[in-house]
């Protein structure tokens, strides 16, 4: 019997070993960054710094594949079909808790299917217009929607995604009506609202700082309770009229497929973090108005109920669509 025990043991010892070499030698091939988003929107501008720093520190090419479509379903479907070996990792926003409450038929389940590793950033949104509306505040936004019901168009990446929640609860609580427009992703959103096809949208700060600075656009306001310092004159949305309750913060995080073994979870948030606190990292997140956001992967998980449930109440209130 002793002996069948010693046995048993030099096995689950040369296992447990083996499993820590796997985990030690890890990566040793290229890592895909999945982002579901189309290239050029904020998204993509962190991923891609991110995925720079890790390259380096990992001795791997960390690289950033976008496949966008579907509020993010596309992208987010790749990522949770992967192999669970910690070579793909992808990209995640509010969209990842809004969408179970538009789609109950969703090609993955989107607590189940995943390992949450970190939170990335947090960023506040600008309500952004096009010169020719004349418009520089929220009050002169809601006075000339009330003089044209439904003339003016506002643009977002589609029915469900952030952008629109955000300007349905807007307008519920402006009491105005006004035509929304879907996009397949916020570069090609905000060039229509550079051009003047639509008027207006709610896009994050990375999008919209340097267009507002070269003053091609016109900043009326950022979405979160109080002033944010990448634009410390443009008032908080809360601040005008009616507006009080309005405050709404978007983000970006990381996660894998279930099952990538926990000491390559808990690698990937070391790096992320490492990445987030180097000074050149930190000056170009300033600049876009994205705030690093490093966090423990029980953290995020615990994050992402509670944003589950604010999202779950903003859509009941406003009976807000999705695609």
């Amino acid at each position: 019997m002793k002996a069948i025990i010693r046995i048993a043991a030099a096995l689950c010892a040369g296992l447990c070993l083996a499993g820590q070499a796997g985990a030690q030698a890890w990566p040793a091939k290229a890592i895909r960054f999945v982002v579901p988003y189309p290239p050029g929107g904020g998204t993509d501008i962190v991923a891609r710094l991110v995925a720079a720093k890790m390259s380096v520190s990992l001795g791997q090419p960390v690289v950033v594949e976008n496949k966008p479509g579907a509020t993010t379903i596309i992208g987010t479907e790749n990522v949770a079909r992967s192999a669970p070996d910690g070579y793909t990792i992808g990209l995640i926003t509010e969209s990842h808790v809004i969408n179970p409450n538009f789609n109950k038929q969703l090609p993955y389940d989107s607590v189940k299917d995943f390992e949450p590793v970190t939170l990335l950033v947090t960023l506040p949104l600008m309500l952004i217009a096009n010169p020719s509306l004349n418009v520089a505040s929220v009050p002169d936004l809601t006075a000339a929607a009330k003089a044209k019901p439904g003339k003016i168009n506002y643009a977002s990446i589609g029915n469900g995604s952030p952008h629109y929640l955000a300007m349905e609860w807007f307008k519920l609580l402006a009491k105005v009506d006004m035509n929304h427009v879907p996009y397949k992703g916020v570069a090609p959103a905000v060039n229509d609202v550079l051009g003047g096809q639509v008027d207006v949208m709610f896009t994050g700060t990375s999008s919209a700082i340097q267009h507002v600075n070269a003053k091609k656009l016109a900043a009326l306001a950022i979405s979160t309770a109080k002033r944010q310092p990448v634009a410390p004159n443009v008032p908080a949305v809360a601040e005008s009229p009616g507006m009080r309750d309005f405050d709404y913060q978007s983000w970006y995080g990381l996660a894998v497929p279930a099952g990538t073994p926990k000491p390559i979870v808990d690698r990937l948030q070391a790096e992320v973090a490492k990445a987030l606190d180097q000074s050149d990292v930190k000056e170009r997140l300033t600049g876009l108005g994205v705030v690093g956001a490093a966090s423990t992967p029980d953290h995020f998980k615990s994050f992402l109920a509670s944003e589950s449930r604010k999202f779950a109440d903003i859509i009941k209130t406003t009976g807000a669509k999705g695609e």
